[in-house]
């Protein structure tokens, strides 16, 4: 039994990464990457990006994929899977242990909340152009309206902003909370 448990830490020292000073400042290239995209986002909220067309494509699918589970639920599918889709990014990169990958994903998640925060501030203005015009509904103002907090659009949108800042200070400190 000795013998085996030997063996094993024999094998798992192989394995080891040998500590040294440039292994502290690596672990945190990607932070240092993405920081000031995150500040950037966080002081430029609302203006439109290249990469949110990528979220409006993947808002409006999920309106598809949540279209069987009723009016509600087809109006919040949109947001969900703006939520669902980089978290699972996100979580499949830590199931994997890949703490870069974790940081870009959960930078995509914030992103997304600022999206979002801008999205259901607008519930009462409607100022925001949708796709299909005037033959639309704002999904914001139907499920602020249908919930009964529609005056309460401002502090709606504040919340994701708020997961946005907090999301993006996760992303940015993970090497503190994973090691390699």
């Amino acid at each position: 039994m000795n013998n085996d448990f030997n063996k094993e830490l024999e094998q798992s020292l192989k394995k080891a990464k040998p500590y040294n000073q440039s292994s502290e400042v690596k672990k945190w290239i990607t932070s240092i990457i993405i920081l000031p995209i995150a500040v950037y986002w966080t002081l430029n909220r609302g203006k439109y990006g290249l990469i949110d067309n990528v979220d409006l494509v993947i808002h409006e699918a999920g309106h598809f994929f949540f279209s069987l589970f009723g009016k509600f639920i087809y109006t919040l599918g949109g947001t969900l899977m703006q939520i669902i889709l980089p978290s699972i990014i996100a979580g499949y990169f830590f199931r994997n242990n890949y703490r870069t990958g974790v940081q870009f994903g959960l930078l995509w998640l914030g992103q997304n909340f600022i999206n979002i925060s801008v999205y259901a501030a607008d519930a009462q203005a409607k100022k925001l152009p949708l796709l299909g015009g005037n033959k639309v509904y704002h999904d914001w103002d139907y499920l602020l309206r249908t919930i009964g907090i529609l005056e309460y659009d401002y502090i709606v949108g504040y919340f994701f902003y708020s997961l946005a800042i907090l999301t993006f200070i996760l992303a940015i400190l993970l090497p503190l909370i994973i090691k390699d």
